[in-house]
């Protein structure tokens, strides 16, 4: 099945896309962007929530991913790591941004993943920076990993690169692009932002000093 289509239009019913070619936001990795997607929201719409962990189930049958453990990024990879590791009765942990200052001073959490195969999960990928900094973390344990799955990948020349550097596979369920799209058939925005968002789509990291919002 093709969830491509059916969770862009999921993440735009529940008002998870928003798009603001005059109030741009500033992504982790320093990217100036009209648009933005919360993925956070989607716990809090269950029906919703099941097409996206029905999606990584079918992901994981159709790619036919063998893994030991399943890994979410924090803190937006989260809830889906934990609820499809219990769907796939497999274990769950989660890898921190950053080693906590206090105890033991990890970033992984939940369990020991060394001699591990580990199926990561992101909700979101821009640059892949979070998902590459995990891999790392992981693989410093001891663990194998070789697939990521992600909810929403912008599709950007230099996530893809980062992940074929890293020597792992990105899965994806959709991606901006069929947001975008969905979001035109729809009838959500108006011709002149479909004009910004195309633009930014077209070149990202020079869309903001053609628009007068470079720092």
């Amino acid at each position: 099945m093709d969830y491509q289509k059916e969770i862009a239009r999921a993440l735009l019913e529940i008002g998870a896309v928003g798009f603001k070619p005059k109030e741009p936001l500033t992504f982790k990795s320093g990217l100036i962007s009209p648009v933005y997607v919360d993925n956070r929201i989607f716990p809090s719409h269950p029906e919703k929530f099941k097409v996206v962990i029905a999606g990584f189930e079918n992901l994981v049958k159709e790619k036919n991913l063998a893994f030991d453990m399943v890994a979410g990024i924090a803190v937006g990879g989260i809830p889906y790591s934990a609820v499809l590791g219990y769907t796939l009765q497999k274990p769950s942990i989660f890898i921190r941004k950053e080693a906590k200052g206090h105890g033991k001073g990890k970033r992984i959490e939940g369990g020991d993943v060394a001699g591990k195969k580990i199926l990561l999960v992101e909700d979101l990928v821009s640059t892949g920076g979070s998902s590459i900094s995990g891999v790392q973390a992981l693989r410093e344990e001891g663990a194998t990993i070789d697939d990521c799955l992600v909810i929403v990948s912008y599709e950007f020349k230099e996530a893809r690169d980062n992940f074929e550097k890293a020597k792992v596979n990105l899965h994806t369920l959709t991606s901006f692009p069929v947001i975008f799209q969905e979001a035109v058939e729809m009838k959500i925005i108006t011709e002149d932002v479909k004009k910004v968002v195309e633009d930014w789509l077209s070149d990202p990291h020079g869309w903001a000093g053609r628009h007068g919002f470079g720092s």
